[in-house]
C-alpha cells in the first residue's frame, strides 16, 4: 500500500512554489500571529496546534494513501474565498481575516490537487488549524468582560458560602481588609480557549459516539467558569490568611497551571463515566448491523495532468499577482488633520474646560496619530469628559480601539446601551451615537461615542472595518476619529437630564470638530 511518502518530485516542487508563493502573502500575517498573537498567554498553546495536525495526517497516512487522488476546479471556490477575504482583511486593517484567508487557501489548494474525497478526510485536522487564531480583539474584549463577571460574581458565593465577608462591585471584589481585582489572568478565557481545544483533541481521540464527543466540548466551558471561580475563591481565602503574596508571583501562575491539571482530569473521568454509564456495542455486533464498507480505489484513480498543470498554473499566477500587488501598491494614503488638537479650543459656548494628557505608553499601545482629552464643565459646576482620538491611516494593528472594550469593568455595570439619534439642533440631520448608562456604588454617568470616518458617522467595529476596506479600494483612505463623552448623573438629577446635557454639548461641539478632522472631501 501507498503512504504518503511516495511523493513526485514534481508534487514535491508544487508544495515548495505553494510555500513560497503563500509565505510572501500572508508574511504580515504569519509574523503577526507567530510573534504577537501566539505570545499572550491565552493562545500560547497555539504553537503546539501545527504539531498535533501533523501528528493526526501522520496517523492516517495509510488510509490517505487508500484514497484516490483527483485534481479538482472545486477547490478554486475556496481559493476565490481566500483571495476575497484577503482584500478585505489587508484593506479593512484585520489580522482575524487573514488568518481565515491563509486557512480557506490552504484548504482549496489541498482540494485541487488531491479532490474531495481525500479532503474529507483530512476535514479534522484542518479544521483544527483554525483553532489557533486568537478572535479579534473587540470581540474578545467583550467575551473576556463577561467571563471576569461571571467568575468573579461566583468567586464571591464561594468566599460568602465560606464564611468570609465578600462584595462584589463589577471585577473588583471587597474583603472588607483589601480588594481584589479579577484581570485577564483570572477571567477564565486564558484557560477557556485552551481547555476547549484540548477537550476537541480528546474527543477525536476517543473511540464514542458523536453524542458523547459533543458533550465533552460543550463541557469544557462551564467547567472552566466554574474552576476559575473556585481559584479566585481559594485566592480571597488565602488572602486573608497568608497576604497578598499568594495573589501574586509564583503562586498565582501555579494556581493557574494547577486549575488547568485538575479541568483537564475532570473531562477525563467524564469520558470514563460517559462510557460507563452509557457503553457502547461491541465491534463485533457493530460490524453485523452495518454493511460491509467498498474499499477505495488504492490511489489508482486517474488524474488528468493536464486540468492539473492548468490549475497549477492558474494558481500560481493568482497568487504571484497578489504579491506584487499587496507589495507595490499602496491602498492607504495618511491623512492629515485638518489642524492639530494641540489647537481644540477650550472654551466652547458656555463651557469651559482643561486639558489632559495620557501616559506615554497608552498613546503608543493605542497607535494614534493624535488626540484631545478636555474636562469641560459649565457655570452651574456640570461636567463632561470629552476625548477624542485621531488615525491618520488604520492599518492591521493599528485601529481604533473601541470604547466597548474599554469602558466596562472596573466596577462599572452597564445598564442602558444601544444606538440613538441625536439632534444637532435646525438645519442639520440627526447624528447616530451610541449610549451607554453605567453604574457604581450608587453613582451614574452617560457616555456617547462615535466614529467620524471619511464624511460618516458609524457606530459599530464591524462598520468600521467594512468601511476601511471599501475606502482603502475606493478612494485610498483609511483615516478616522473615534470620539467618547462622560457626563456623571448628578444627586439632583436623573439619567435623562444628565443625557439632554450630553446631546446639547454634542450639538456644540460638533461643529468645532468638523473643522479638524477630514471630510469625504480633501
Amino acid at each position: 500500500m501507498k503512504t504518503l511518502r511516495n511523493i513526485t518530485p514534481s508534487g514535491w516542487l508544487k508544495g515548495a512554489v505553494y510555500g513560497f508563493l503563500m509565505a510572501g502573502v500572508y508574511s504580515s500575517a504569519l509574523k503577526y500571529l507567530f510573534f504577537n498573537d501566539l505570545q499572550r498567554e491565552d493562545y500560547s498553546y497555539g504553537y503546539l496546534i501545527p504539531l498535533v495536525v501533523l501528528y493526526i495526517i501522520w496517523e492516517k497516512r495509510e488510509r490517505l494513501a487508500s484514497i484516490a487522488g483527483r485534481f479538482s476546479w472545486g477547490g478554486f471556490l475556496f481559493v476565490g474565498i481566500a483571495f476575497c477575504l484577503f482584500w478585505v482583511g489587508e484593506l479593512g486593517g484585520e489580522y482575524l481575516t487573514l488568518y481565515i484567508s491563509l486557512w480557506f487557501m490552504i484548504t482549496g489548494i489541498l482540494w485541487v490537487h488531491l479532490g474531495w474525497d481525500k479532503l474529507k478526510e483530512l476535514a479534522f485536522p484542518l479544521a483544527l488549524l483554525l483553532t489557533m487564531f486568537p478572535l479579534p480583539n473587540f470581540l474578545y474584549g467583550k467575551v473576556s468582560l463577561q467571563l471576569k463577571l461571571i467568575s468573579s460574581k461566583l468567586g464571591v458565593y464561594m468566599m460568602q458560602a465560606a464564611g468570609m465577608s465578600a462584595f462584589r462591585q463589577g471585577n473588583v471584589i471587597d474583603l472588607g481588609f483589601t480588594q481584589l481585582q479579577v484581570v485577564d489572568a483570572c477571567s477564565g478565557l486564558r484557560f477557556l480557549i485552551p481547555l476547549i481545544v484540548l477537550a476537541l483533541i480528546l474527543a477525536y481521540f476517543i473511540r464514542t459516539s458523536l453524542w458523547k464527543k459533543a458533550v465533552v466540548v460543550i463541557s469544557a466551558v462551564p467547567l472552566t467558569i466554574i474552576m476559575n471561580s473556585l481559584r479566585i475563591a481559594v485566592t480571597g481565602i488565602l488572602h486573608e490568611r497568608f497576604g497578598a503574596r499568594v495573589a501574586e508571583g509564583f503562586f498565582h501562575g501555579f494556581s493557574g497551571w494547577l486549575i488547568f491539571m485538575v479541568s483537564l482530569a475532570v473531562l477525563l473521568f467524564e469520558i470514563w463515566v460517559l462510557k460507563k454509564l452509557f457503553p457502547e456495542p461491541s465491534p463485533a455486533s457493530i460490524s453485523k448491523l452495518k454493511p460491509e464498507s467498498k474499499e477505495v480505489d488504492g490511489g489508482k484513480a486517474p488524474v488528468k495532468k493536464t486540468h492539473a498543470l492548468a490549475g497549477f498554473g492558474v494558481l500560481v499566477v493568482l497568487l504571484a499577482g497578489t504579491l506584487a500587488v499587496s507589495n507595490f501598491v499602496e491602498f492607504r494614503e495618511k491623512i492629515p488633520m485638518v489642524r492639530p488638537f494641540s489647537d481644540f479650543p477650550v472654551r466652547v459656548g458656555d463651557w469651559t474646560g482643561s486639558r489632559a494628557d495620557m501616559e506615554q505608553r497608552f498613546v503608543d499601545t493605542l497607535d494614534l496619530s493624535d488626540y484631545a482629552i478636555v474636562d469641560y464643565e459649565d457655570g452651574k459646576g456640570r461636567s463632561v469628559n470629552f476625548y477624542v482620538a485621531y488615525y491618520e491611516s488604520q492599518r492591521k494593528g493599528e485601529s481604533i480601539h473601541s470604547p466597548e472594550t474599554c469602558l466596562p469593568g472596573g466596577g462599572w455595570v452597564f445598564r442602558g446601551e444601544g444606538r440613538r439619534e441625536v439632534n444637532l439642533g435646525e438645519g442639520r440631520p440627526p447624528m447616530p451615537v451610541n449610549r451607554a448608562v453605567m453604574e457604581r456604588d450608587g453613582r451614574k454617568q452617560v457616555s456617547y461615542f462615535w466614529f467620524p470616518q471619511r464624511g460618516r458617522i458609524l457606530t459599530n467595529a464591524y462598520e468600521l472595518k467594512l468601511y476601511a476596506f471599501w475606502d482603502a479600494l475606493t478612494m485610498q483612505r483609511t483615516d478616522g476619529a473615534l470620539v467618547r463623552l462622560i457626563t456623571p448623573v448628578y444627586e439632583f438629577e436623573g439619567p435623562g437630564e444628565a443625557e439632554r446635557r450630553l446631546e446639547a454639548f454634542t450639538a456644540e461641539i460638533i461643529p468645532i470638530l468638523e473643522k479638524y478632522l477630514p471630510g469625504r472631501q480633501i
